[in-house]
């Protein structure tokens, strides 16, 4: 219920996203974080595997009254400390573009050319695990 209270708000109230486009039937496939302050859900993100090397970071949502605060990039760290305990291969997020600086400090990558998701400018971006 936490998650998808974050969700609503943020995508749905604050960025207008379509509810059917919000809740694609995937969420059941992926692994979901939950940000918590002062015992309050703040933020939330899902790591949904595409296939065995290639998983994919989404919905990453962080509530008006936490952001500036460094949640979102602790939540994508998390993940990929998560996702660094599997032999995945490849991360792959579609970064609205306003948040692109976040992901190339935590080393993803861009890909091709900027396009429009739920009418918000979006860019691939790419980051691929060494194992050593």
């Amino acid at each position: 219920m936490e998650i998808r209270a974050i969700r609503h708000q943020v995508f749905e109230l604050e960025q207008g996203v379509a509810p059917e486009l919000e809740w694609d039937g995937q969420d059941e496939f992926a692994q979901h974080l939950l940000a918590y302050l002062d015992d309050q859900p703040i933020g939330t993100l899902r790591i949904r595997d595409l296939d065995e090397q290639n998983v994919k970071i989404e919905r990453l949502a962080v509530l008006a009254s936490a952001r500036g605060m460094g949640i979102g990039q602790q939540l994508m760290e998390c993940a990929l400390e998560v996702i660094a305990q599997t032999s995945i291969q490849t991360v792959i997020v579609n970064a609205q573009i306003y948040i692109q600086n976040l992901y190339l400090k935590l080393g993803f990558e861009p890909m091709g050319e900027p396009f429009e998701e739920a009418g918000i400018p979006h860019i691939k971006m790419v980051k691929t695990l060494i194992y050593s």
